[in-house]
């Protein structure tokens, strides 16, 4: 069958003695939702000898969208995946290696998330089989656009992805033929120029499978021999592409800690002597003096770092020393001192090893422990508040000088510091006590959003909650976030809702609304409140002469404080008229009306306004919201009852203050009715 439209996605199966995995790994493809038009399966056997080129064959008579090339062996997966896409049409290509298979959803659920936010590479989240790691740290929450400078995405540089297949073919990318670490380059180019990245963390898309023979390639091909190409490319695919600096350090952080120093820790001592000192170290040195920076080391762990600072320092013997005594000295504890902690390596502050004590400092890195257990209204319209508990890790009690800290999301802001208490917290109905944490480590804040500015409401925006924890001295910044769950799938107290927005009060009302990230953490929400009400009619009645209506609708929010609103007109010497909101339910929602006699009004000019949170007469705060003015609204007469029988009039003036309907009531001079009086009868 010969297709009629171009396919959307081909997925690539580089295959080498695959079987019995491969079958269930290419049906997978074939089975996808997205549909058997959209999708090319493009499955190069690599010189099997095992019936995995049979097995291709046999599955591609059964499915016309399967197109299988059988080659030499080529003794690597990029050299048979640089094959496929030779071949490939589609708009996508997804790598999926044969001993994996993916979710039924999972071409579909990526292609529409790249379609709808115009993105180059996607993730779907990876799910291990048989024990094989996978990242998880991305896939916490979907993001629909993002970067590596600003999500999780480089710490997982495995091709099993969706890349759009114009970004490949502009780069010219394809896999080098080495053994190992082959698609990290392809995929680090692939992001450092993407625009744009998605993840989908809400769908099993990748099923990532650990062969029960071994045999999965990085496996066998594991030496060091077999990475120091690959790591090598790495190290100049990050510095052809990002500049240097700090985006480039946060990058090339990444490829320190897993291509140099993990490989470095875990592989040099097992090689040759000779091999080690003359054929791997050199290498591994040049690339800690061109690549791991000042700026990098900042990010490391100590033990990385004292690996970076030996090896620029050429200190073979030293290196070796450390590496080979790593598993007992990791657990020496720390030392504190003057507000910061530092490994206690036998070499710390040791002047015959002169190593600089920032290679010890682990201050930055000591995790901190810390749940938002209860977010909540103090009252109606009162301050939020916060209640947790937080520790540093080896570190003592919660110390007073504790606070919260708010920052506003961007923008350059020092933050807002508001003071805690520490040592008590609330016992949470329903938690059983032993479930509390230690009281040492609980902490409570009132947060204040009308003066928490330095006795000044908090400013319109989103604002970030951070914890500055401190404990011996030391002091460390974290989001607050909501109580996760515990190591056994169950929960230390029940998690803190979703809590609703407030409205502060006065004269720019606005809204309050704490709300949780998808990863948890808190942010409050202040943006000025929508009106309670639309005026869609300002007109005068027709049938009693000055009078003015005004008619709209309430929102939903302000359909049960229909009691609270009236029309009012106040004029500049603080006199003020008031009448009442007539209601009507039609259409689903809820109408109001409001008649204003004008005539009864002294002369001068009345600003008209909706006005809520009191009745006719109160004095309390209360929002006001204006009367827009109509365009077709004109002037009106009408004679005031009186001896003489005076005519007045009203007529719309120009918007005053925030917009509003400024209406002008007078009496209508004598020469100038008189003179009206006769054009009529001359007419």
């Amino acid at each position: 069958m010969l297709r009629t439209t171009p396919p959307r996605v081909s997925v690539i199966i580089p295959a080498y003695d695959s079987m019995p995995e491969l079958t269930r790994c290419v049906t997978s493809a074939m089975e996808q939702t997205l549909g058997p038009e959209l999708v090319e399966i493009i499955a190069v056997d690599d010189g099997s000898t095992d019936g995995t080129g049979e097995e291709l064959d046999r599955l591609a008579r059964t499915w016309p969208g399967l197109r299988v090339v059988h080659r030499p062996n080529s003794g690597c997966a990029g050299v048979p995946r640089n094959t496929g896409l030779d071949l490939a049409t589609g708009d996508y290509v997804f790598f999926l290696d044969s001993d994996d298979y993916l979710g039924p959803d999972a071409l579909r659920r990526m292609v529409e998330t790249a379609d709808e936010n115009h993105t180059d590479v996607v993730l779907g989240r990876m799910v291990s089989v048989g024990g094989r790691a996978v990242p998880t740290a991305v896939f916490s929450h979907n993001q629909p656009r993002t970067d590596v400078f600003s999500s999780l995405a480089y710490r997982t540089l495995g091709c099993w992805k969706l890349f759009r297949r114009s970004l490949i073919e502009r780069l010219g990318l394809r896999f080098p033929p080495y053994r190992n670490c082959e698609d990290k380059p392809f995929t680090a180019a692939a992001y450092l120029n993407a625009d744009g990245i998605s993840v989908v963390a809400d769908y099993d898309c990748y099923y990532s499978r650990d062969r029960g023979n071994g045999n999965n390639l990085t496996r066998t091909a594991a030496a060091l021999a077999h990475r120091m190409d690959g790591t090598r490319l790495c190290f100049e695919t990050v510095a052809r592409y990002v500049e240097p600096g700090p985006r480039r350090d946060r990058i090339m952080r990444r490829h320190v800690e897993w291509e140099l120093c993990g490989p470095l820790r875990a592989l040099l001592p097992r090689e040759d002597e000779r091999e080690a000192r003359e054929r791997f170290y050199p290498q591994f040195r040049e690339w800690a003096l061109r690549y791991a920076t000042d700026g990098v080391c900042r990010r490391i762990a100590p033990q990385d770092r004292l690996i970076v600072h030996l090896l620029r320092a050429d200190r073979y013997e030293d290196l070796m020393t450390v590496i080979r005594d790593a598993e007992r000295d990791e657990a020496r504890g720390h030392v504190v001192d003057k507000g910061r902690v530092y490994w206690r390596h036998p070499w710390f502050r040791d002047p015959a090893k002169a190593v600089p004590d920032a290679c010890f400092d682990v201050t930055d890195r000591l995790p901190v422990h810390h749940d938002l257990t209860e977010a909540a209204w103090t009252g109606d319209g009162g301050p939020l508040r916060l209640s947790g508990h937080a520790r540093i890790d080896s570190l003592g009690p919660l110390e007073p000088a504790t606070r919260l800290i708010l920052r506003p999301r961007g923008r350059a802001h020092p933050g807002l510091r508001l003071p805690v208490s520490v040592g008590t917290v609330p016992h949470r109905p329903g938690t059983p006590a032993a479930g509390n944490p230690d009281p040492s480590a609980c902490f409570t804040a009132v947060l204040d959003l009308g003066t928490a500015d330095s006795g000044a409401p908090l400013g319109e925006g989103v604002w970030d909650v951070h914890l500055e924890v401190r404990a011996d001295g030391v002091a460390r910044t974290v989001r607050v976030r909501r109580t996760r769950a515990d190591g056994d799938g169950g929960r230390t107290a029940p998690p803190p809702r979703e809590l609703p927005p407030a409205t502060r009060p006065g004269p720019g009302p606005v809204t309050v609304r704490p709300f949780f990230t998808p990863r948890g953490d808190l942010s409050v929400e202040v943006r000025p409140a929508a009106p309670p009400c639309r005026v869609t009619e300002v007109a005068w009645d027709p049938a009693a002469p000055g009078t003015l209506v005004v008619g709209g609708h309430l929102t939903a929010e302000a359909t049960g404080h229909t009691g609270t609103m009236t029309l009012r007109a106040e004029d500049g010497t603080g006199l003020v008229r008031e009448s009442p909101l007539r209601y009507a339910r039609a259409d689903g929602r809820t109408g109001f009306t409001a008649r204003l006699p004008v005539r009864g009004l002294p002369p001068g000019h009345w600003t008209l306004t909706l006005r809520t949170g009191g009745g006719p007469g109160a004095d309390g705060p209360g929002r006001r919201i204006p009367v827009p003015p109509a365009g077709t609204l004109t002037g009106t007469r009408w004679f005031r009852a009186s001896r003489l029988g005076r005519p007045y009039y009203a007529k719309p003036l120009a918007k005053g203050a925030e917009g509003a309907l400024v209406l002008r009531v007078a009496p209508v001079g004598l020469a100038a009715g008189l003179r009206r009086r006769l054009l009529g009868f001359l007419k």
